[in-house]
């Protein structure tokens, strides 16, 4: 019991924290927008609100939990001593955002020495809280959500997304090609937990993408498996960042086949 309430408050202040700087953000943006560096490429924009709704993030876990680790994507952290840590994305879809397209969310996290315990991904432009711990069950604004019962990968709805780097992204396109015939189409919304919750409510059927990082993963990964999803790398094997396929258990195989195929036919070159 008492470890079950623990959970539940680590869930709790995660929800709190991603609409609190989700919100933040969402309301500067309105006030005008500031790009304030790039990362990898110069398509890979980092914003002054990402900066900010990582500190507020960060502030709040210190405040609430000052003896867990912080990993967040913008640089900030922490190292504690509790066992448990924190992996934050302040704004997974920052191109989304800077657009103004909702297809944005805060990304909150927190895992153990066994795996994810709680997360939550919260979309302000749509209001909406995804959430789950661990052994019970995911929800949508508190409301019970589960994946898709499909079992014929022929009619999947499958979400992905494309490197930043333009040669890779080539290379990834070109595997789509190989296999978008034998699904129902593909879907791209620009953020990674994202397109993992669809999974796990329902828009889509499945979801895949390389060369992700923890704070992209691990809220909404826990997520999905608790709406019933099955999730591992593209082989089936035990998911890593680097390669994420996250689907309904009913076309998880058949989709695994498909990306395994295509990424040998279409392997990443070193440049």
């Amino acid at each position: 019991m008492a470890r079950a309430l623990v959970t539940a408050s680590l869930r709790r202040l995660a929800e709190d924290l991603a609409r609190q700087a989700g919100t933040h953000a969402r309301e500067g943006r309105a006030q005008g927008m500031q790009v304030v560096g790039t990362k990898l490429t110069d398509t890979d924009m980092v914003t002054k609100f990402d900066r900010e709704a990582e500190a507020m993030i960060i502030a709040g876990l210190r405040a609430a939990r000052p003896n867990d680790s912080i990993v967040g994507e913008e640089g900030g952290g922490h190292r504690g001593s509790s066992g448990l840590e924190w992996h934050v994305d302040p704004i997974d879809g920052t191109t989304s955002f800077m657009y103004g397209l909702p297809t944005w969310c805060v990304s909150i996290g927190v895992r153990d020495d066994i795996g994810a315990v709680a997360g939550a991904v919260f979309m302000p432009d749509l209001g909406e809280m995804f959430s789950a711990e661990r052994g019970s069950g995911a929800t949508l604004n508190d409301s019970p959500i589960r994946c898709s019962p499909l079992t014929d990968a022929s009619k999947a709805l499958v979400a992905t997304g494309f490197s930043y780097t333009p040669s890779h992204r080539t290379v990834q396109a070109r595997r789509v090609t190989e296999f978008i015939h034998q699904i129902r189409d593909v879907r791209r919304t620009g953020a990674a937990a994202v397109d993992m919750c669809f999974v796990a409510c329902g828009r889509v059927d499945a979801y895949f993408e390389e060369n992700l990082h923890s704070w992209d993963v691990l809220a909404a990964e826990l997520i999905a498996r608790e709406a019933g999803a099955r999730s591992g790398d593209f082989s089936g094997g035990t998911l890593r960042p680097e390669e994420v396929l996250v689907a309904a258990p009913g076309v998880f195989d058949a989709l695994s086949t498909l990306l395994v195929a295509a990424q040998q036919l279409h392997p990443h070159t070193n440049d």
